[in-house]
């Protein structure tokens, strides 16, 4: 799979509990906590998937989109969310396909409508990207190809939307190295049979925003994960374990931080003798 487990692990999640705060909450730092219905849901949402409970979380978002349908911080979560329960589909679930791409059009249905309400904002177009990604790991590889190119598209909106929003940088970085892993015969091919031309990939791009990300959350354990697979990929395994290494030294955040950090595991022991 061109694109498969494309975006493992980078959705921002809450931190603390923001009850107690009159300003800010998770992707939206100047919102005001005023005290009323919507806001109060919007920060319980926060607190509920800060404790990974993504099922709670979307009851709350749900909410307050019967109370305000285009609320656009509850469209954004609510594809956030929806993301999180097609991973925790298993995948030896006789149905794990058709349950997560249930799960990830979801997603992508309601960032869509985020980015309709608000054509400029970062989080829209994240998780329309997100999404497509997700929906990219369960498709043929046609359909892959095919979506390759609106996610970068997406991907480059939501850094020109902020570019300080590093999870967009994570997610580019890992578009790059992916597609600069198809090699010259997956490309004739795809061009030959599926009359799919397949967009490039660049390794040092990778880097670059992979070093983007860790600059604006340096804390972030995937960060640090992704951008030792893309040294690895360039045959820079001193690096590659630096950043291996880093990415066991930080507490966990996410709900796959864990995994992640096995991963990382698995490979700085591949990489012993290298």
């Amino acid at each position: 799979m061109i694109l498969c487990a494309f975006l493992s692990g980078v959705l921002p999640a809450g931190s603390a509990p923001a009850a107690q705060q009159t300003v800010g909450r998770v992707g939206c730092p100047h919102c005001v906590n005023d005290g009323s219905e919507v806001s109060v849901l919007l920060q319980q949402a926060d607190a509920l998937y800060a404790s990974f409970k993504t099922r709670e979380a979307l009851q709350a978002l749900g909410k307050v989109l019967q109370l305000e349908p285009n609320n656009y911080e509850a469209l954004g979560k609510s594809a956030r969310g929806y993301i999180d329960l097609g991973d925790m589909v298993s995948d030896s679930d006789p149905d794990a396909r058709e349950k997560k791409l249930k799960q990830y059009q979801t997603a992508e249905e309601y960032a869509r409508k985020a980015v309709k309400l608000d054509p400029n904002g970062t989080w829209g177009h994240f998780y329309v990207a997100a999404s497509l990604g997700k929906i990219a790991s369960q498709s043929s590889v046609s359909r892959q190809i095919d979506l390759a190119a609106e996610m970068r598209s997406e991907i480059e909106k939501a850094i020109e939307a902020d570019p300080q929003n590093g999870f967009a940088y994570h997610v580019y970085g890992i578009w790059h190295r992916r597609l600069a892993e198809i090699g010259g015969g997956s490309r004739f091919l795809a061009s030959t049979f599926l009359g799919r031309s397949i967009p490039q990939g660049d390794l040092n791009k990778s880097v670059e925003y992979h070093k983007k990300a860790l600059a604006l959350n340096p804390t972030v354990i995937s960060h640090h994960l992704e951008l030792g697979k893309t040294y690895i990929d360039m045959g820079k395994y001193d690096l590659a374990r630096a950043a291996l290494k880093a990415s066991l030294t930080h507490p966990i955040q996410f709900s796959d931080d864990a995994k992640h950090k096995k991963e990382a595991e698995q490979l700085l022991q591949e990489l012993k003798d290298r």
